[in-house]
């Protein structure tokens, strides 16, 4: 590898082409700055980077997307200048949260115990799905607050400030756990229904608790399966119960009889 101008390194790709390296070292932090195809780019992208770190009046405001120095870069610099921490992801620290930005006009925001996580882990997004990968797959950051793939926002969670970008905890409220449960309100009082797919929507049944409701959903994909309607109901899993309590919850609960009588050839 060979340096040209300063900050500059010319390098080769796989199919023998030139690239162009840059990097800078601030505060005896080496820090990358990006593969360039030409050795002009890059020299300009090593400038950026130095009037960035050396003038506290530039702010991610002043990106243009005519600059070389990709935005996500011009992030992690300004988080370095101002706070002093080097994180490779695009995120700048507040005081009791930090943003994570997706774009200079797209940014996320979460509590500060989540830095760790984020520092480490690259949000990537495809259409309206965030998502990271971690061993090999794909999560969703959604799961990470106990909402499941098929959550649907304002029936099974909600942003309390209506915010969707602002990811803290204090935040996002669950408002169905389990699969197939439905919370409404009844003169006033949280209820809960049961509803399960077969060839549409039926109605289990209506439950006083969360775990009823739950527990009916398990019921009825246990019967449909029973009658030879087996799509696979990812079944309901409820910790706070012993088994012998899911037990007498499960023989006693009733379900719709509509339910009983489904068959696989109906």
């Amino acid at each position: 590898m060979q340096k040209k101008t300063t900050g500059v390194y010319e390098t080769h790709l796989k199919d023998g082409s030139k690239s162009f390296r840059a990097s800078i070292t601030y505060k005896g932090k080496h820090i990358a700055l990006g593969s360039f195809s030409t050795e002009r780019s890059a020299s300009s992208a090593y400038i950026q980077a130095g009037k960035i770190l050396e003038n506290k009046d530039w702010t991610l405001k002043n990106y243009r997307q005519s600059q070389k120095l990709s935005f996500e870069k011009c992030v992690v610099l300004v988080n370095y200048r101002d706070k002093g921490l080097y994180i490779p992801n695009p995120i700048y620290l507040e005081k009791k949260f930090f943003l994570y930005y997706l774009s200079p006009t797209h940014s996320l925001i979460f509590d500060i115990d989540d830095l760790f996580y984020y520092s480490s882990h690259k949000i990537m997004q495809r259409g309206s799905h965030l998502f990271v990968a971690d061993y090999g797959s794909q999560i969703s950051i959604l799961s990470r607050y106990g909402i499941k793939s098929y959550a649907v926002e304002g029936r099974d969670f909600r942003f309390k400030n209506g915010n969707p970008n602002d990811l803290r905890y204090e935040n996002i409220e669950i408002l169905n756990r389990y699969h197939g449960v439905r919370q409404y309100a009844d003169r006033g009082f949280l209820k809960y229904k049961a509803v399960i797919h077969v060839r549409g929507d039926f109605i289990v049944g209506k439950y006083n608790t969360e775990n009823e409701a739950a527990i009916a959903y398990n019921k009825a994909a246990d019967t449909l399966k029973k009658n030879g309607i087996d799509k696979n109901y990812m079944l309901n899993y409820i910790e706070n119960l012993t088994a012998s309590q899911y037990a007498d919850i499960y023989m006693t609960i009733k379900i719709s009889p509509k339910i009983l009588k489904l068959k696989q050839d109906a």
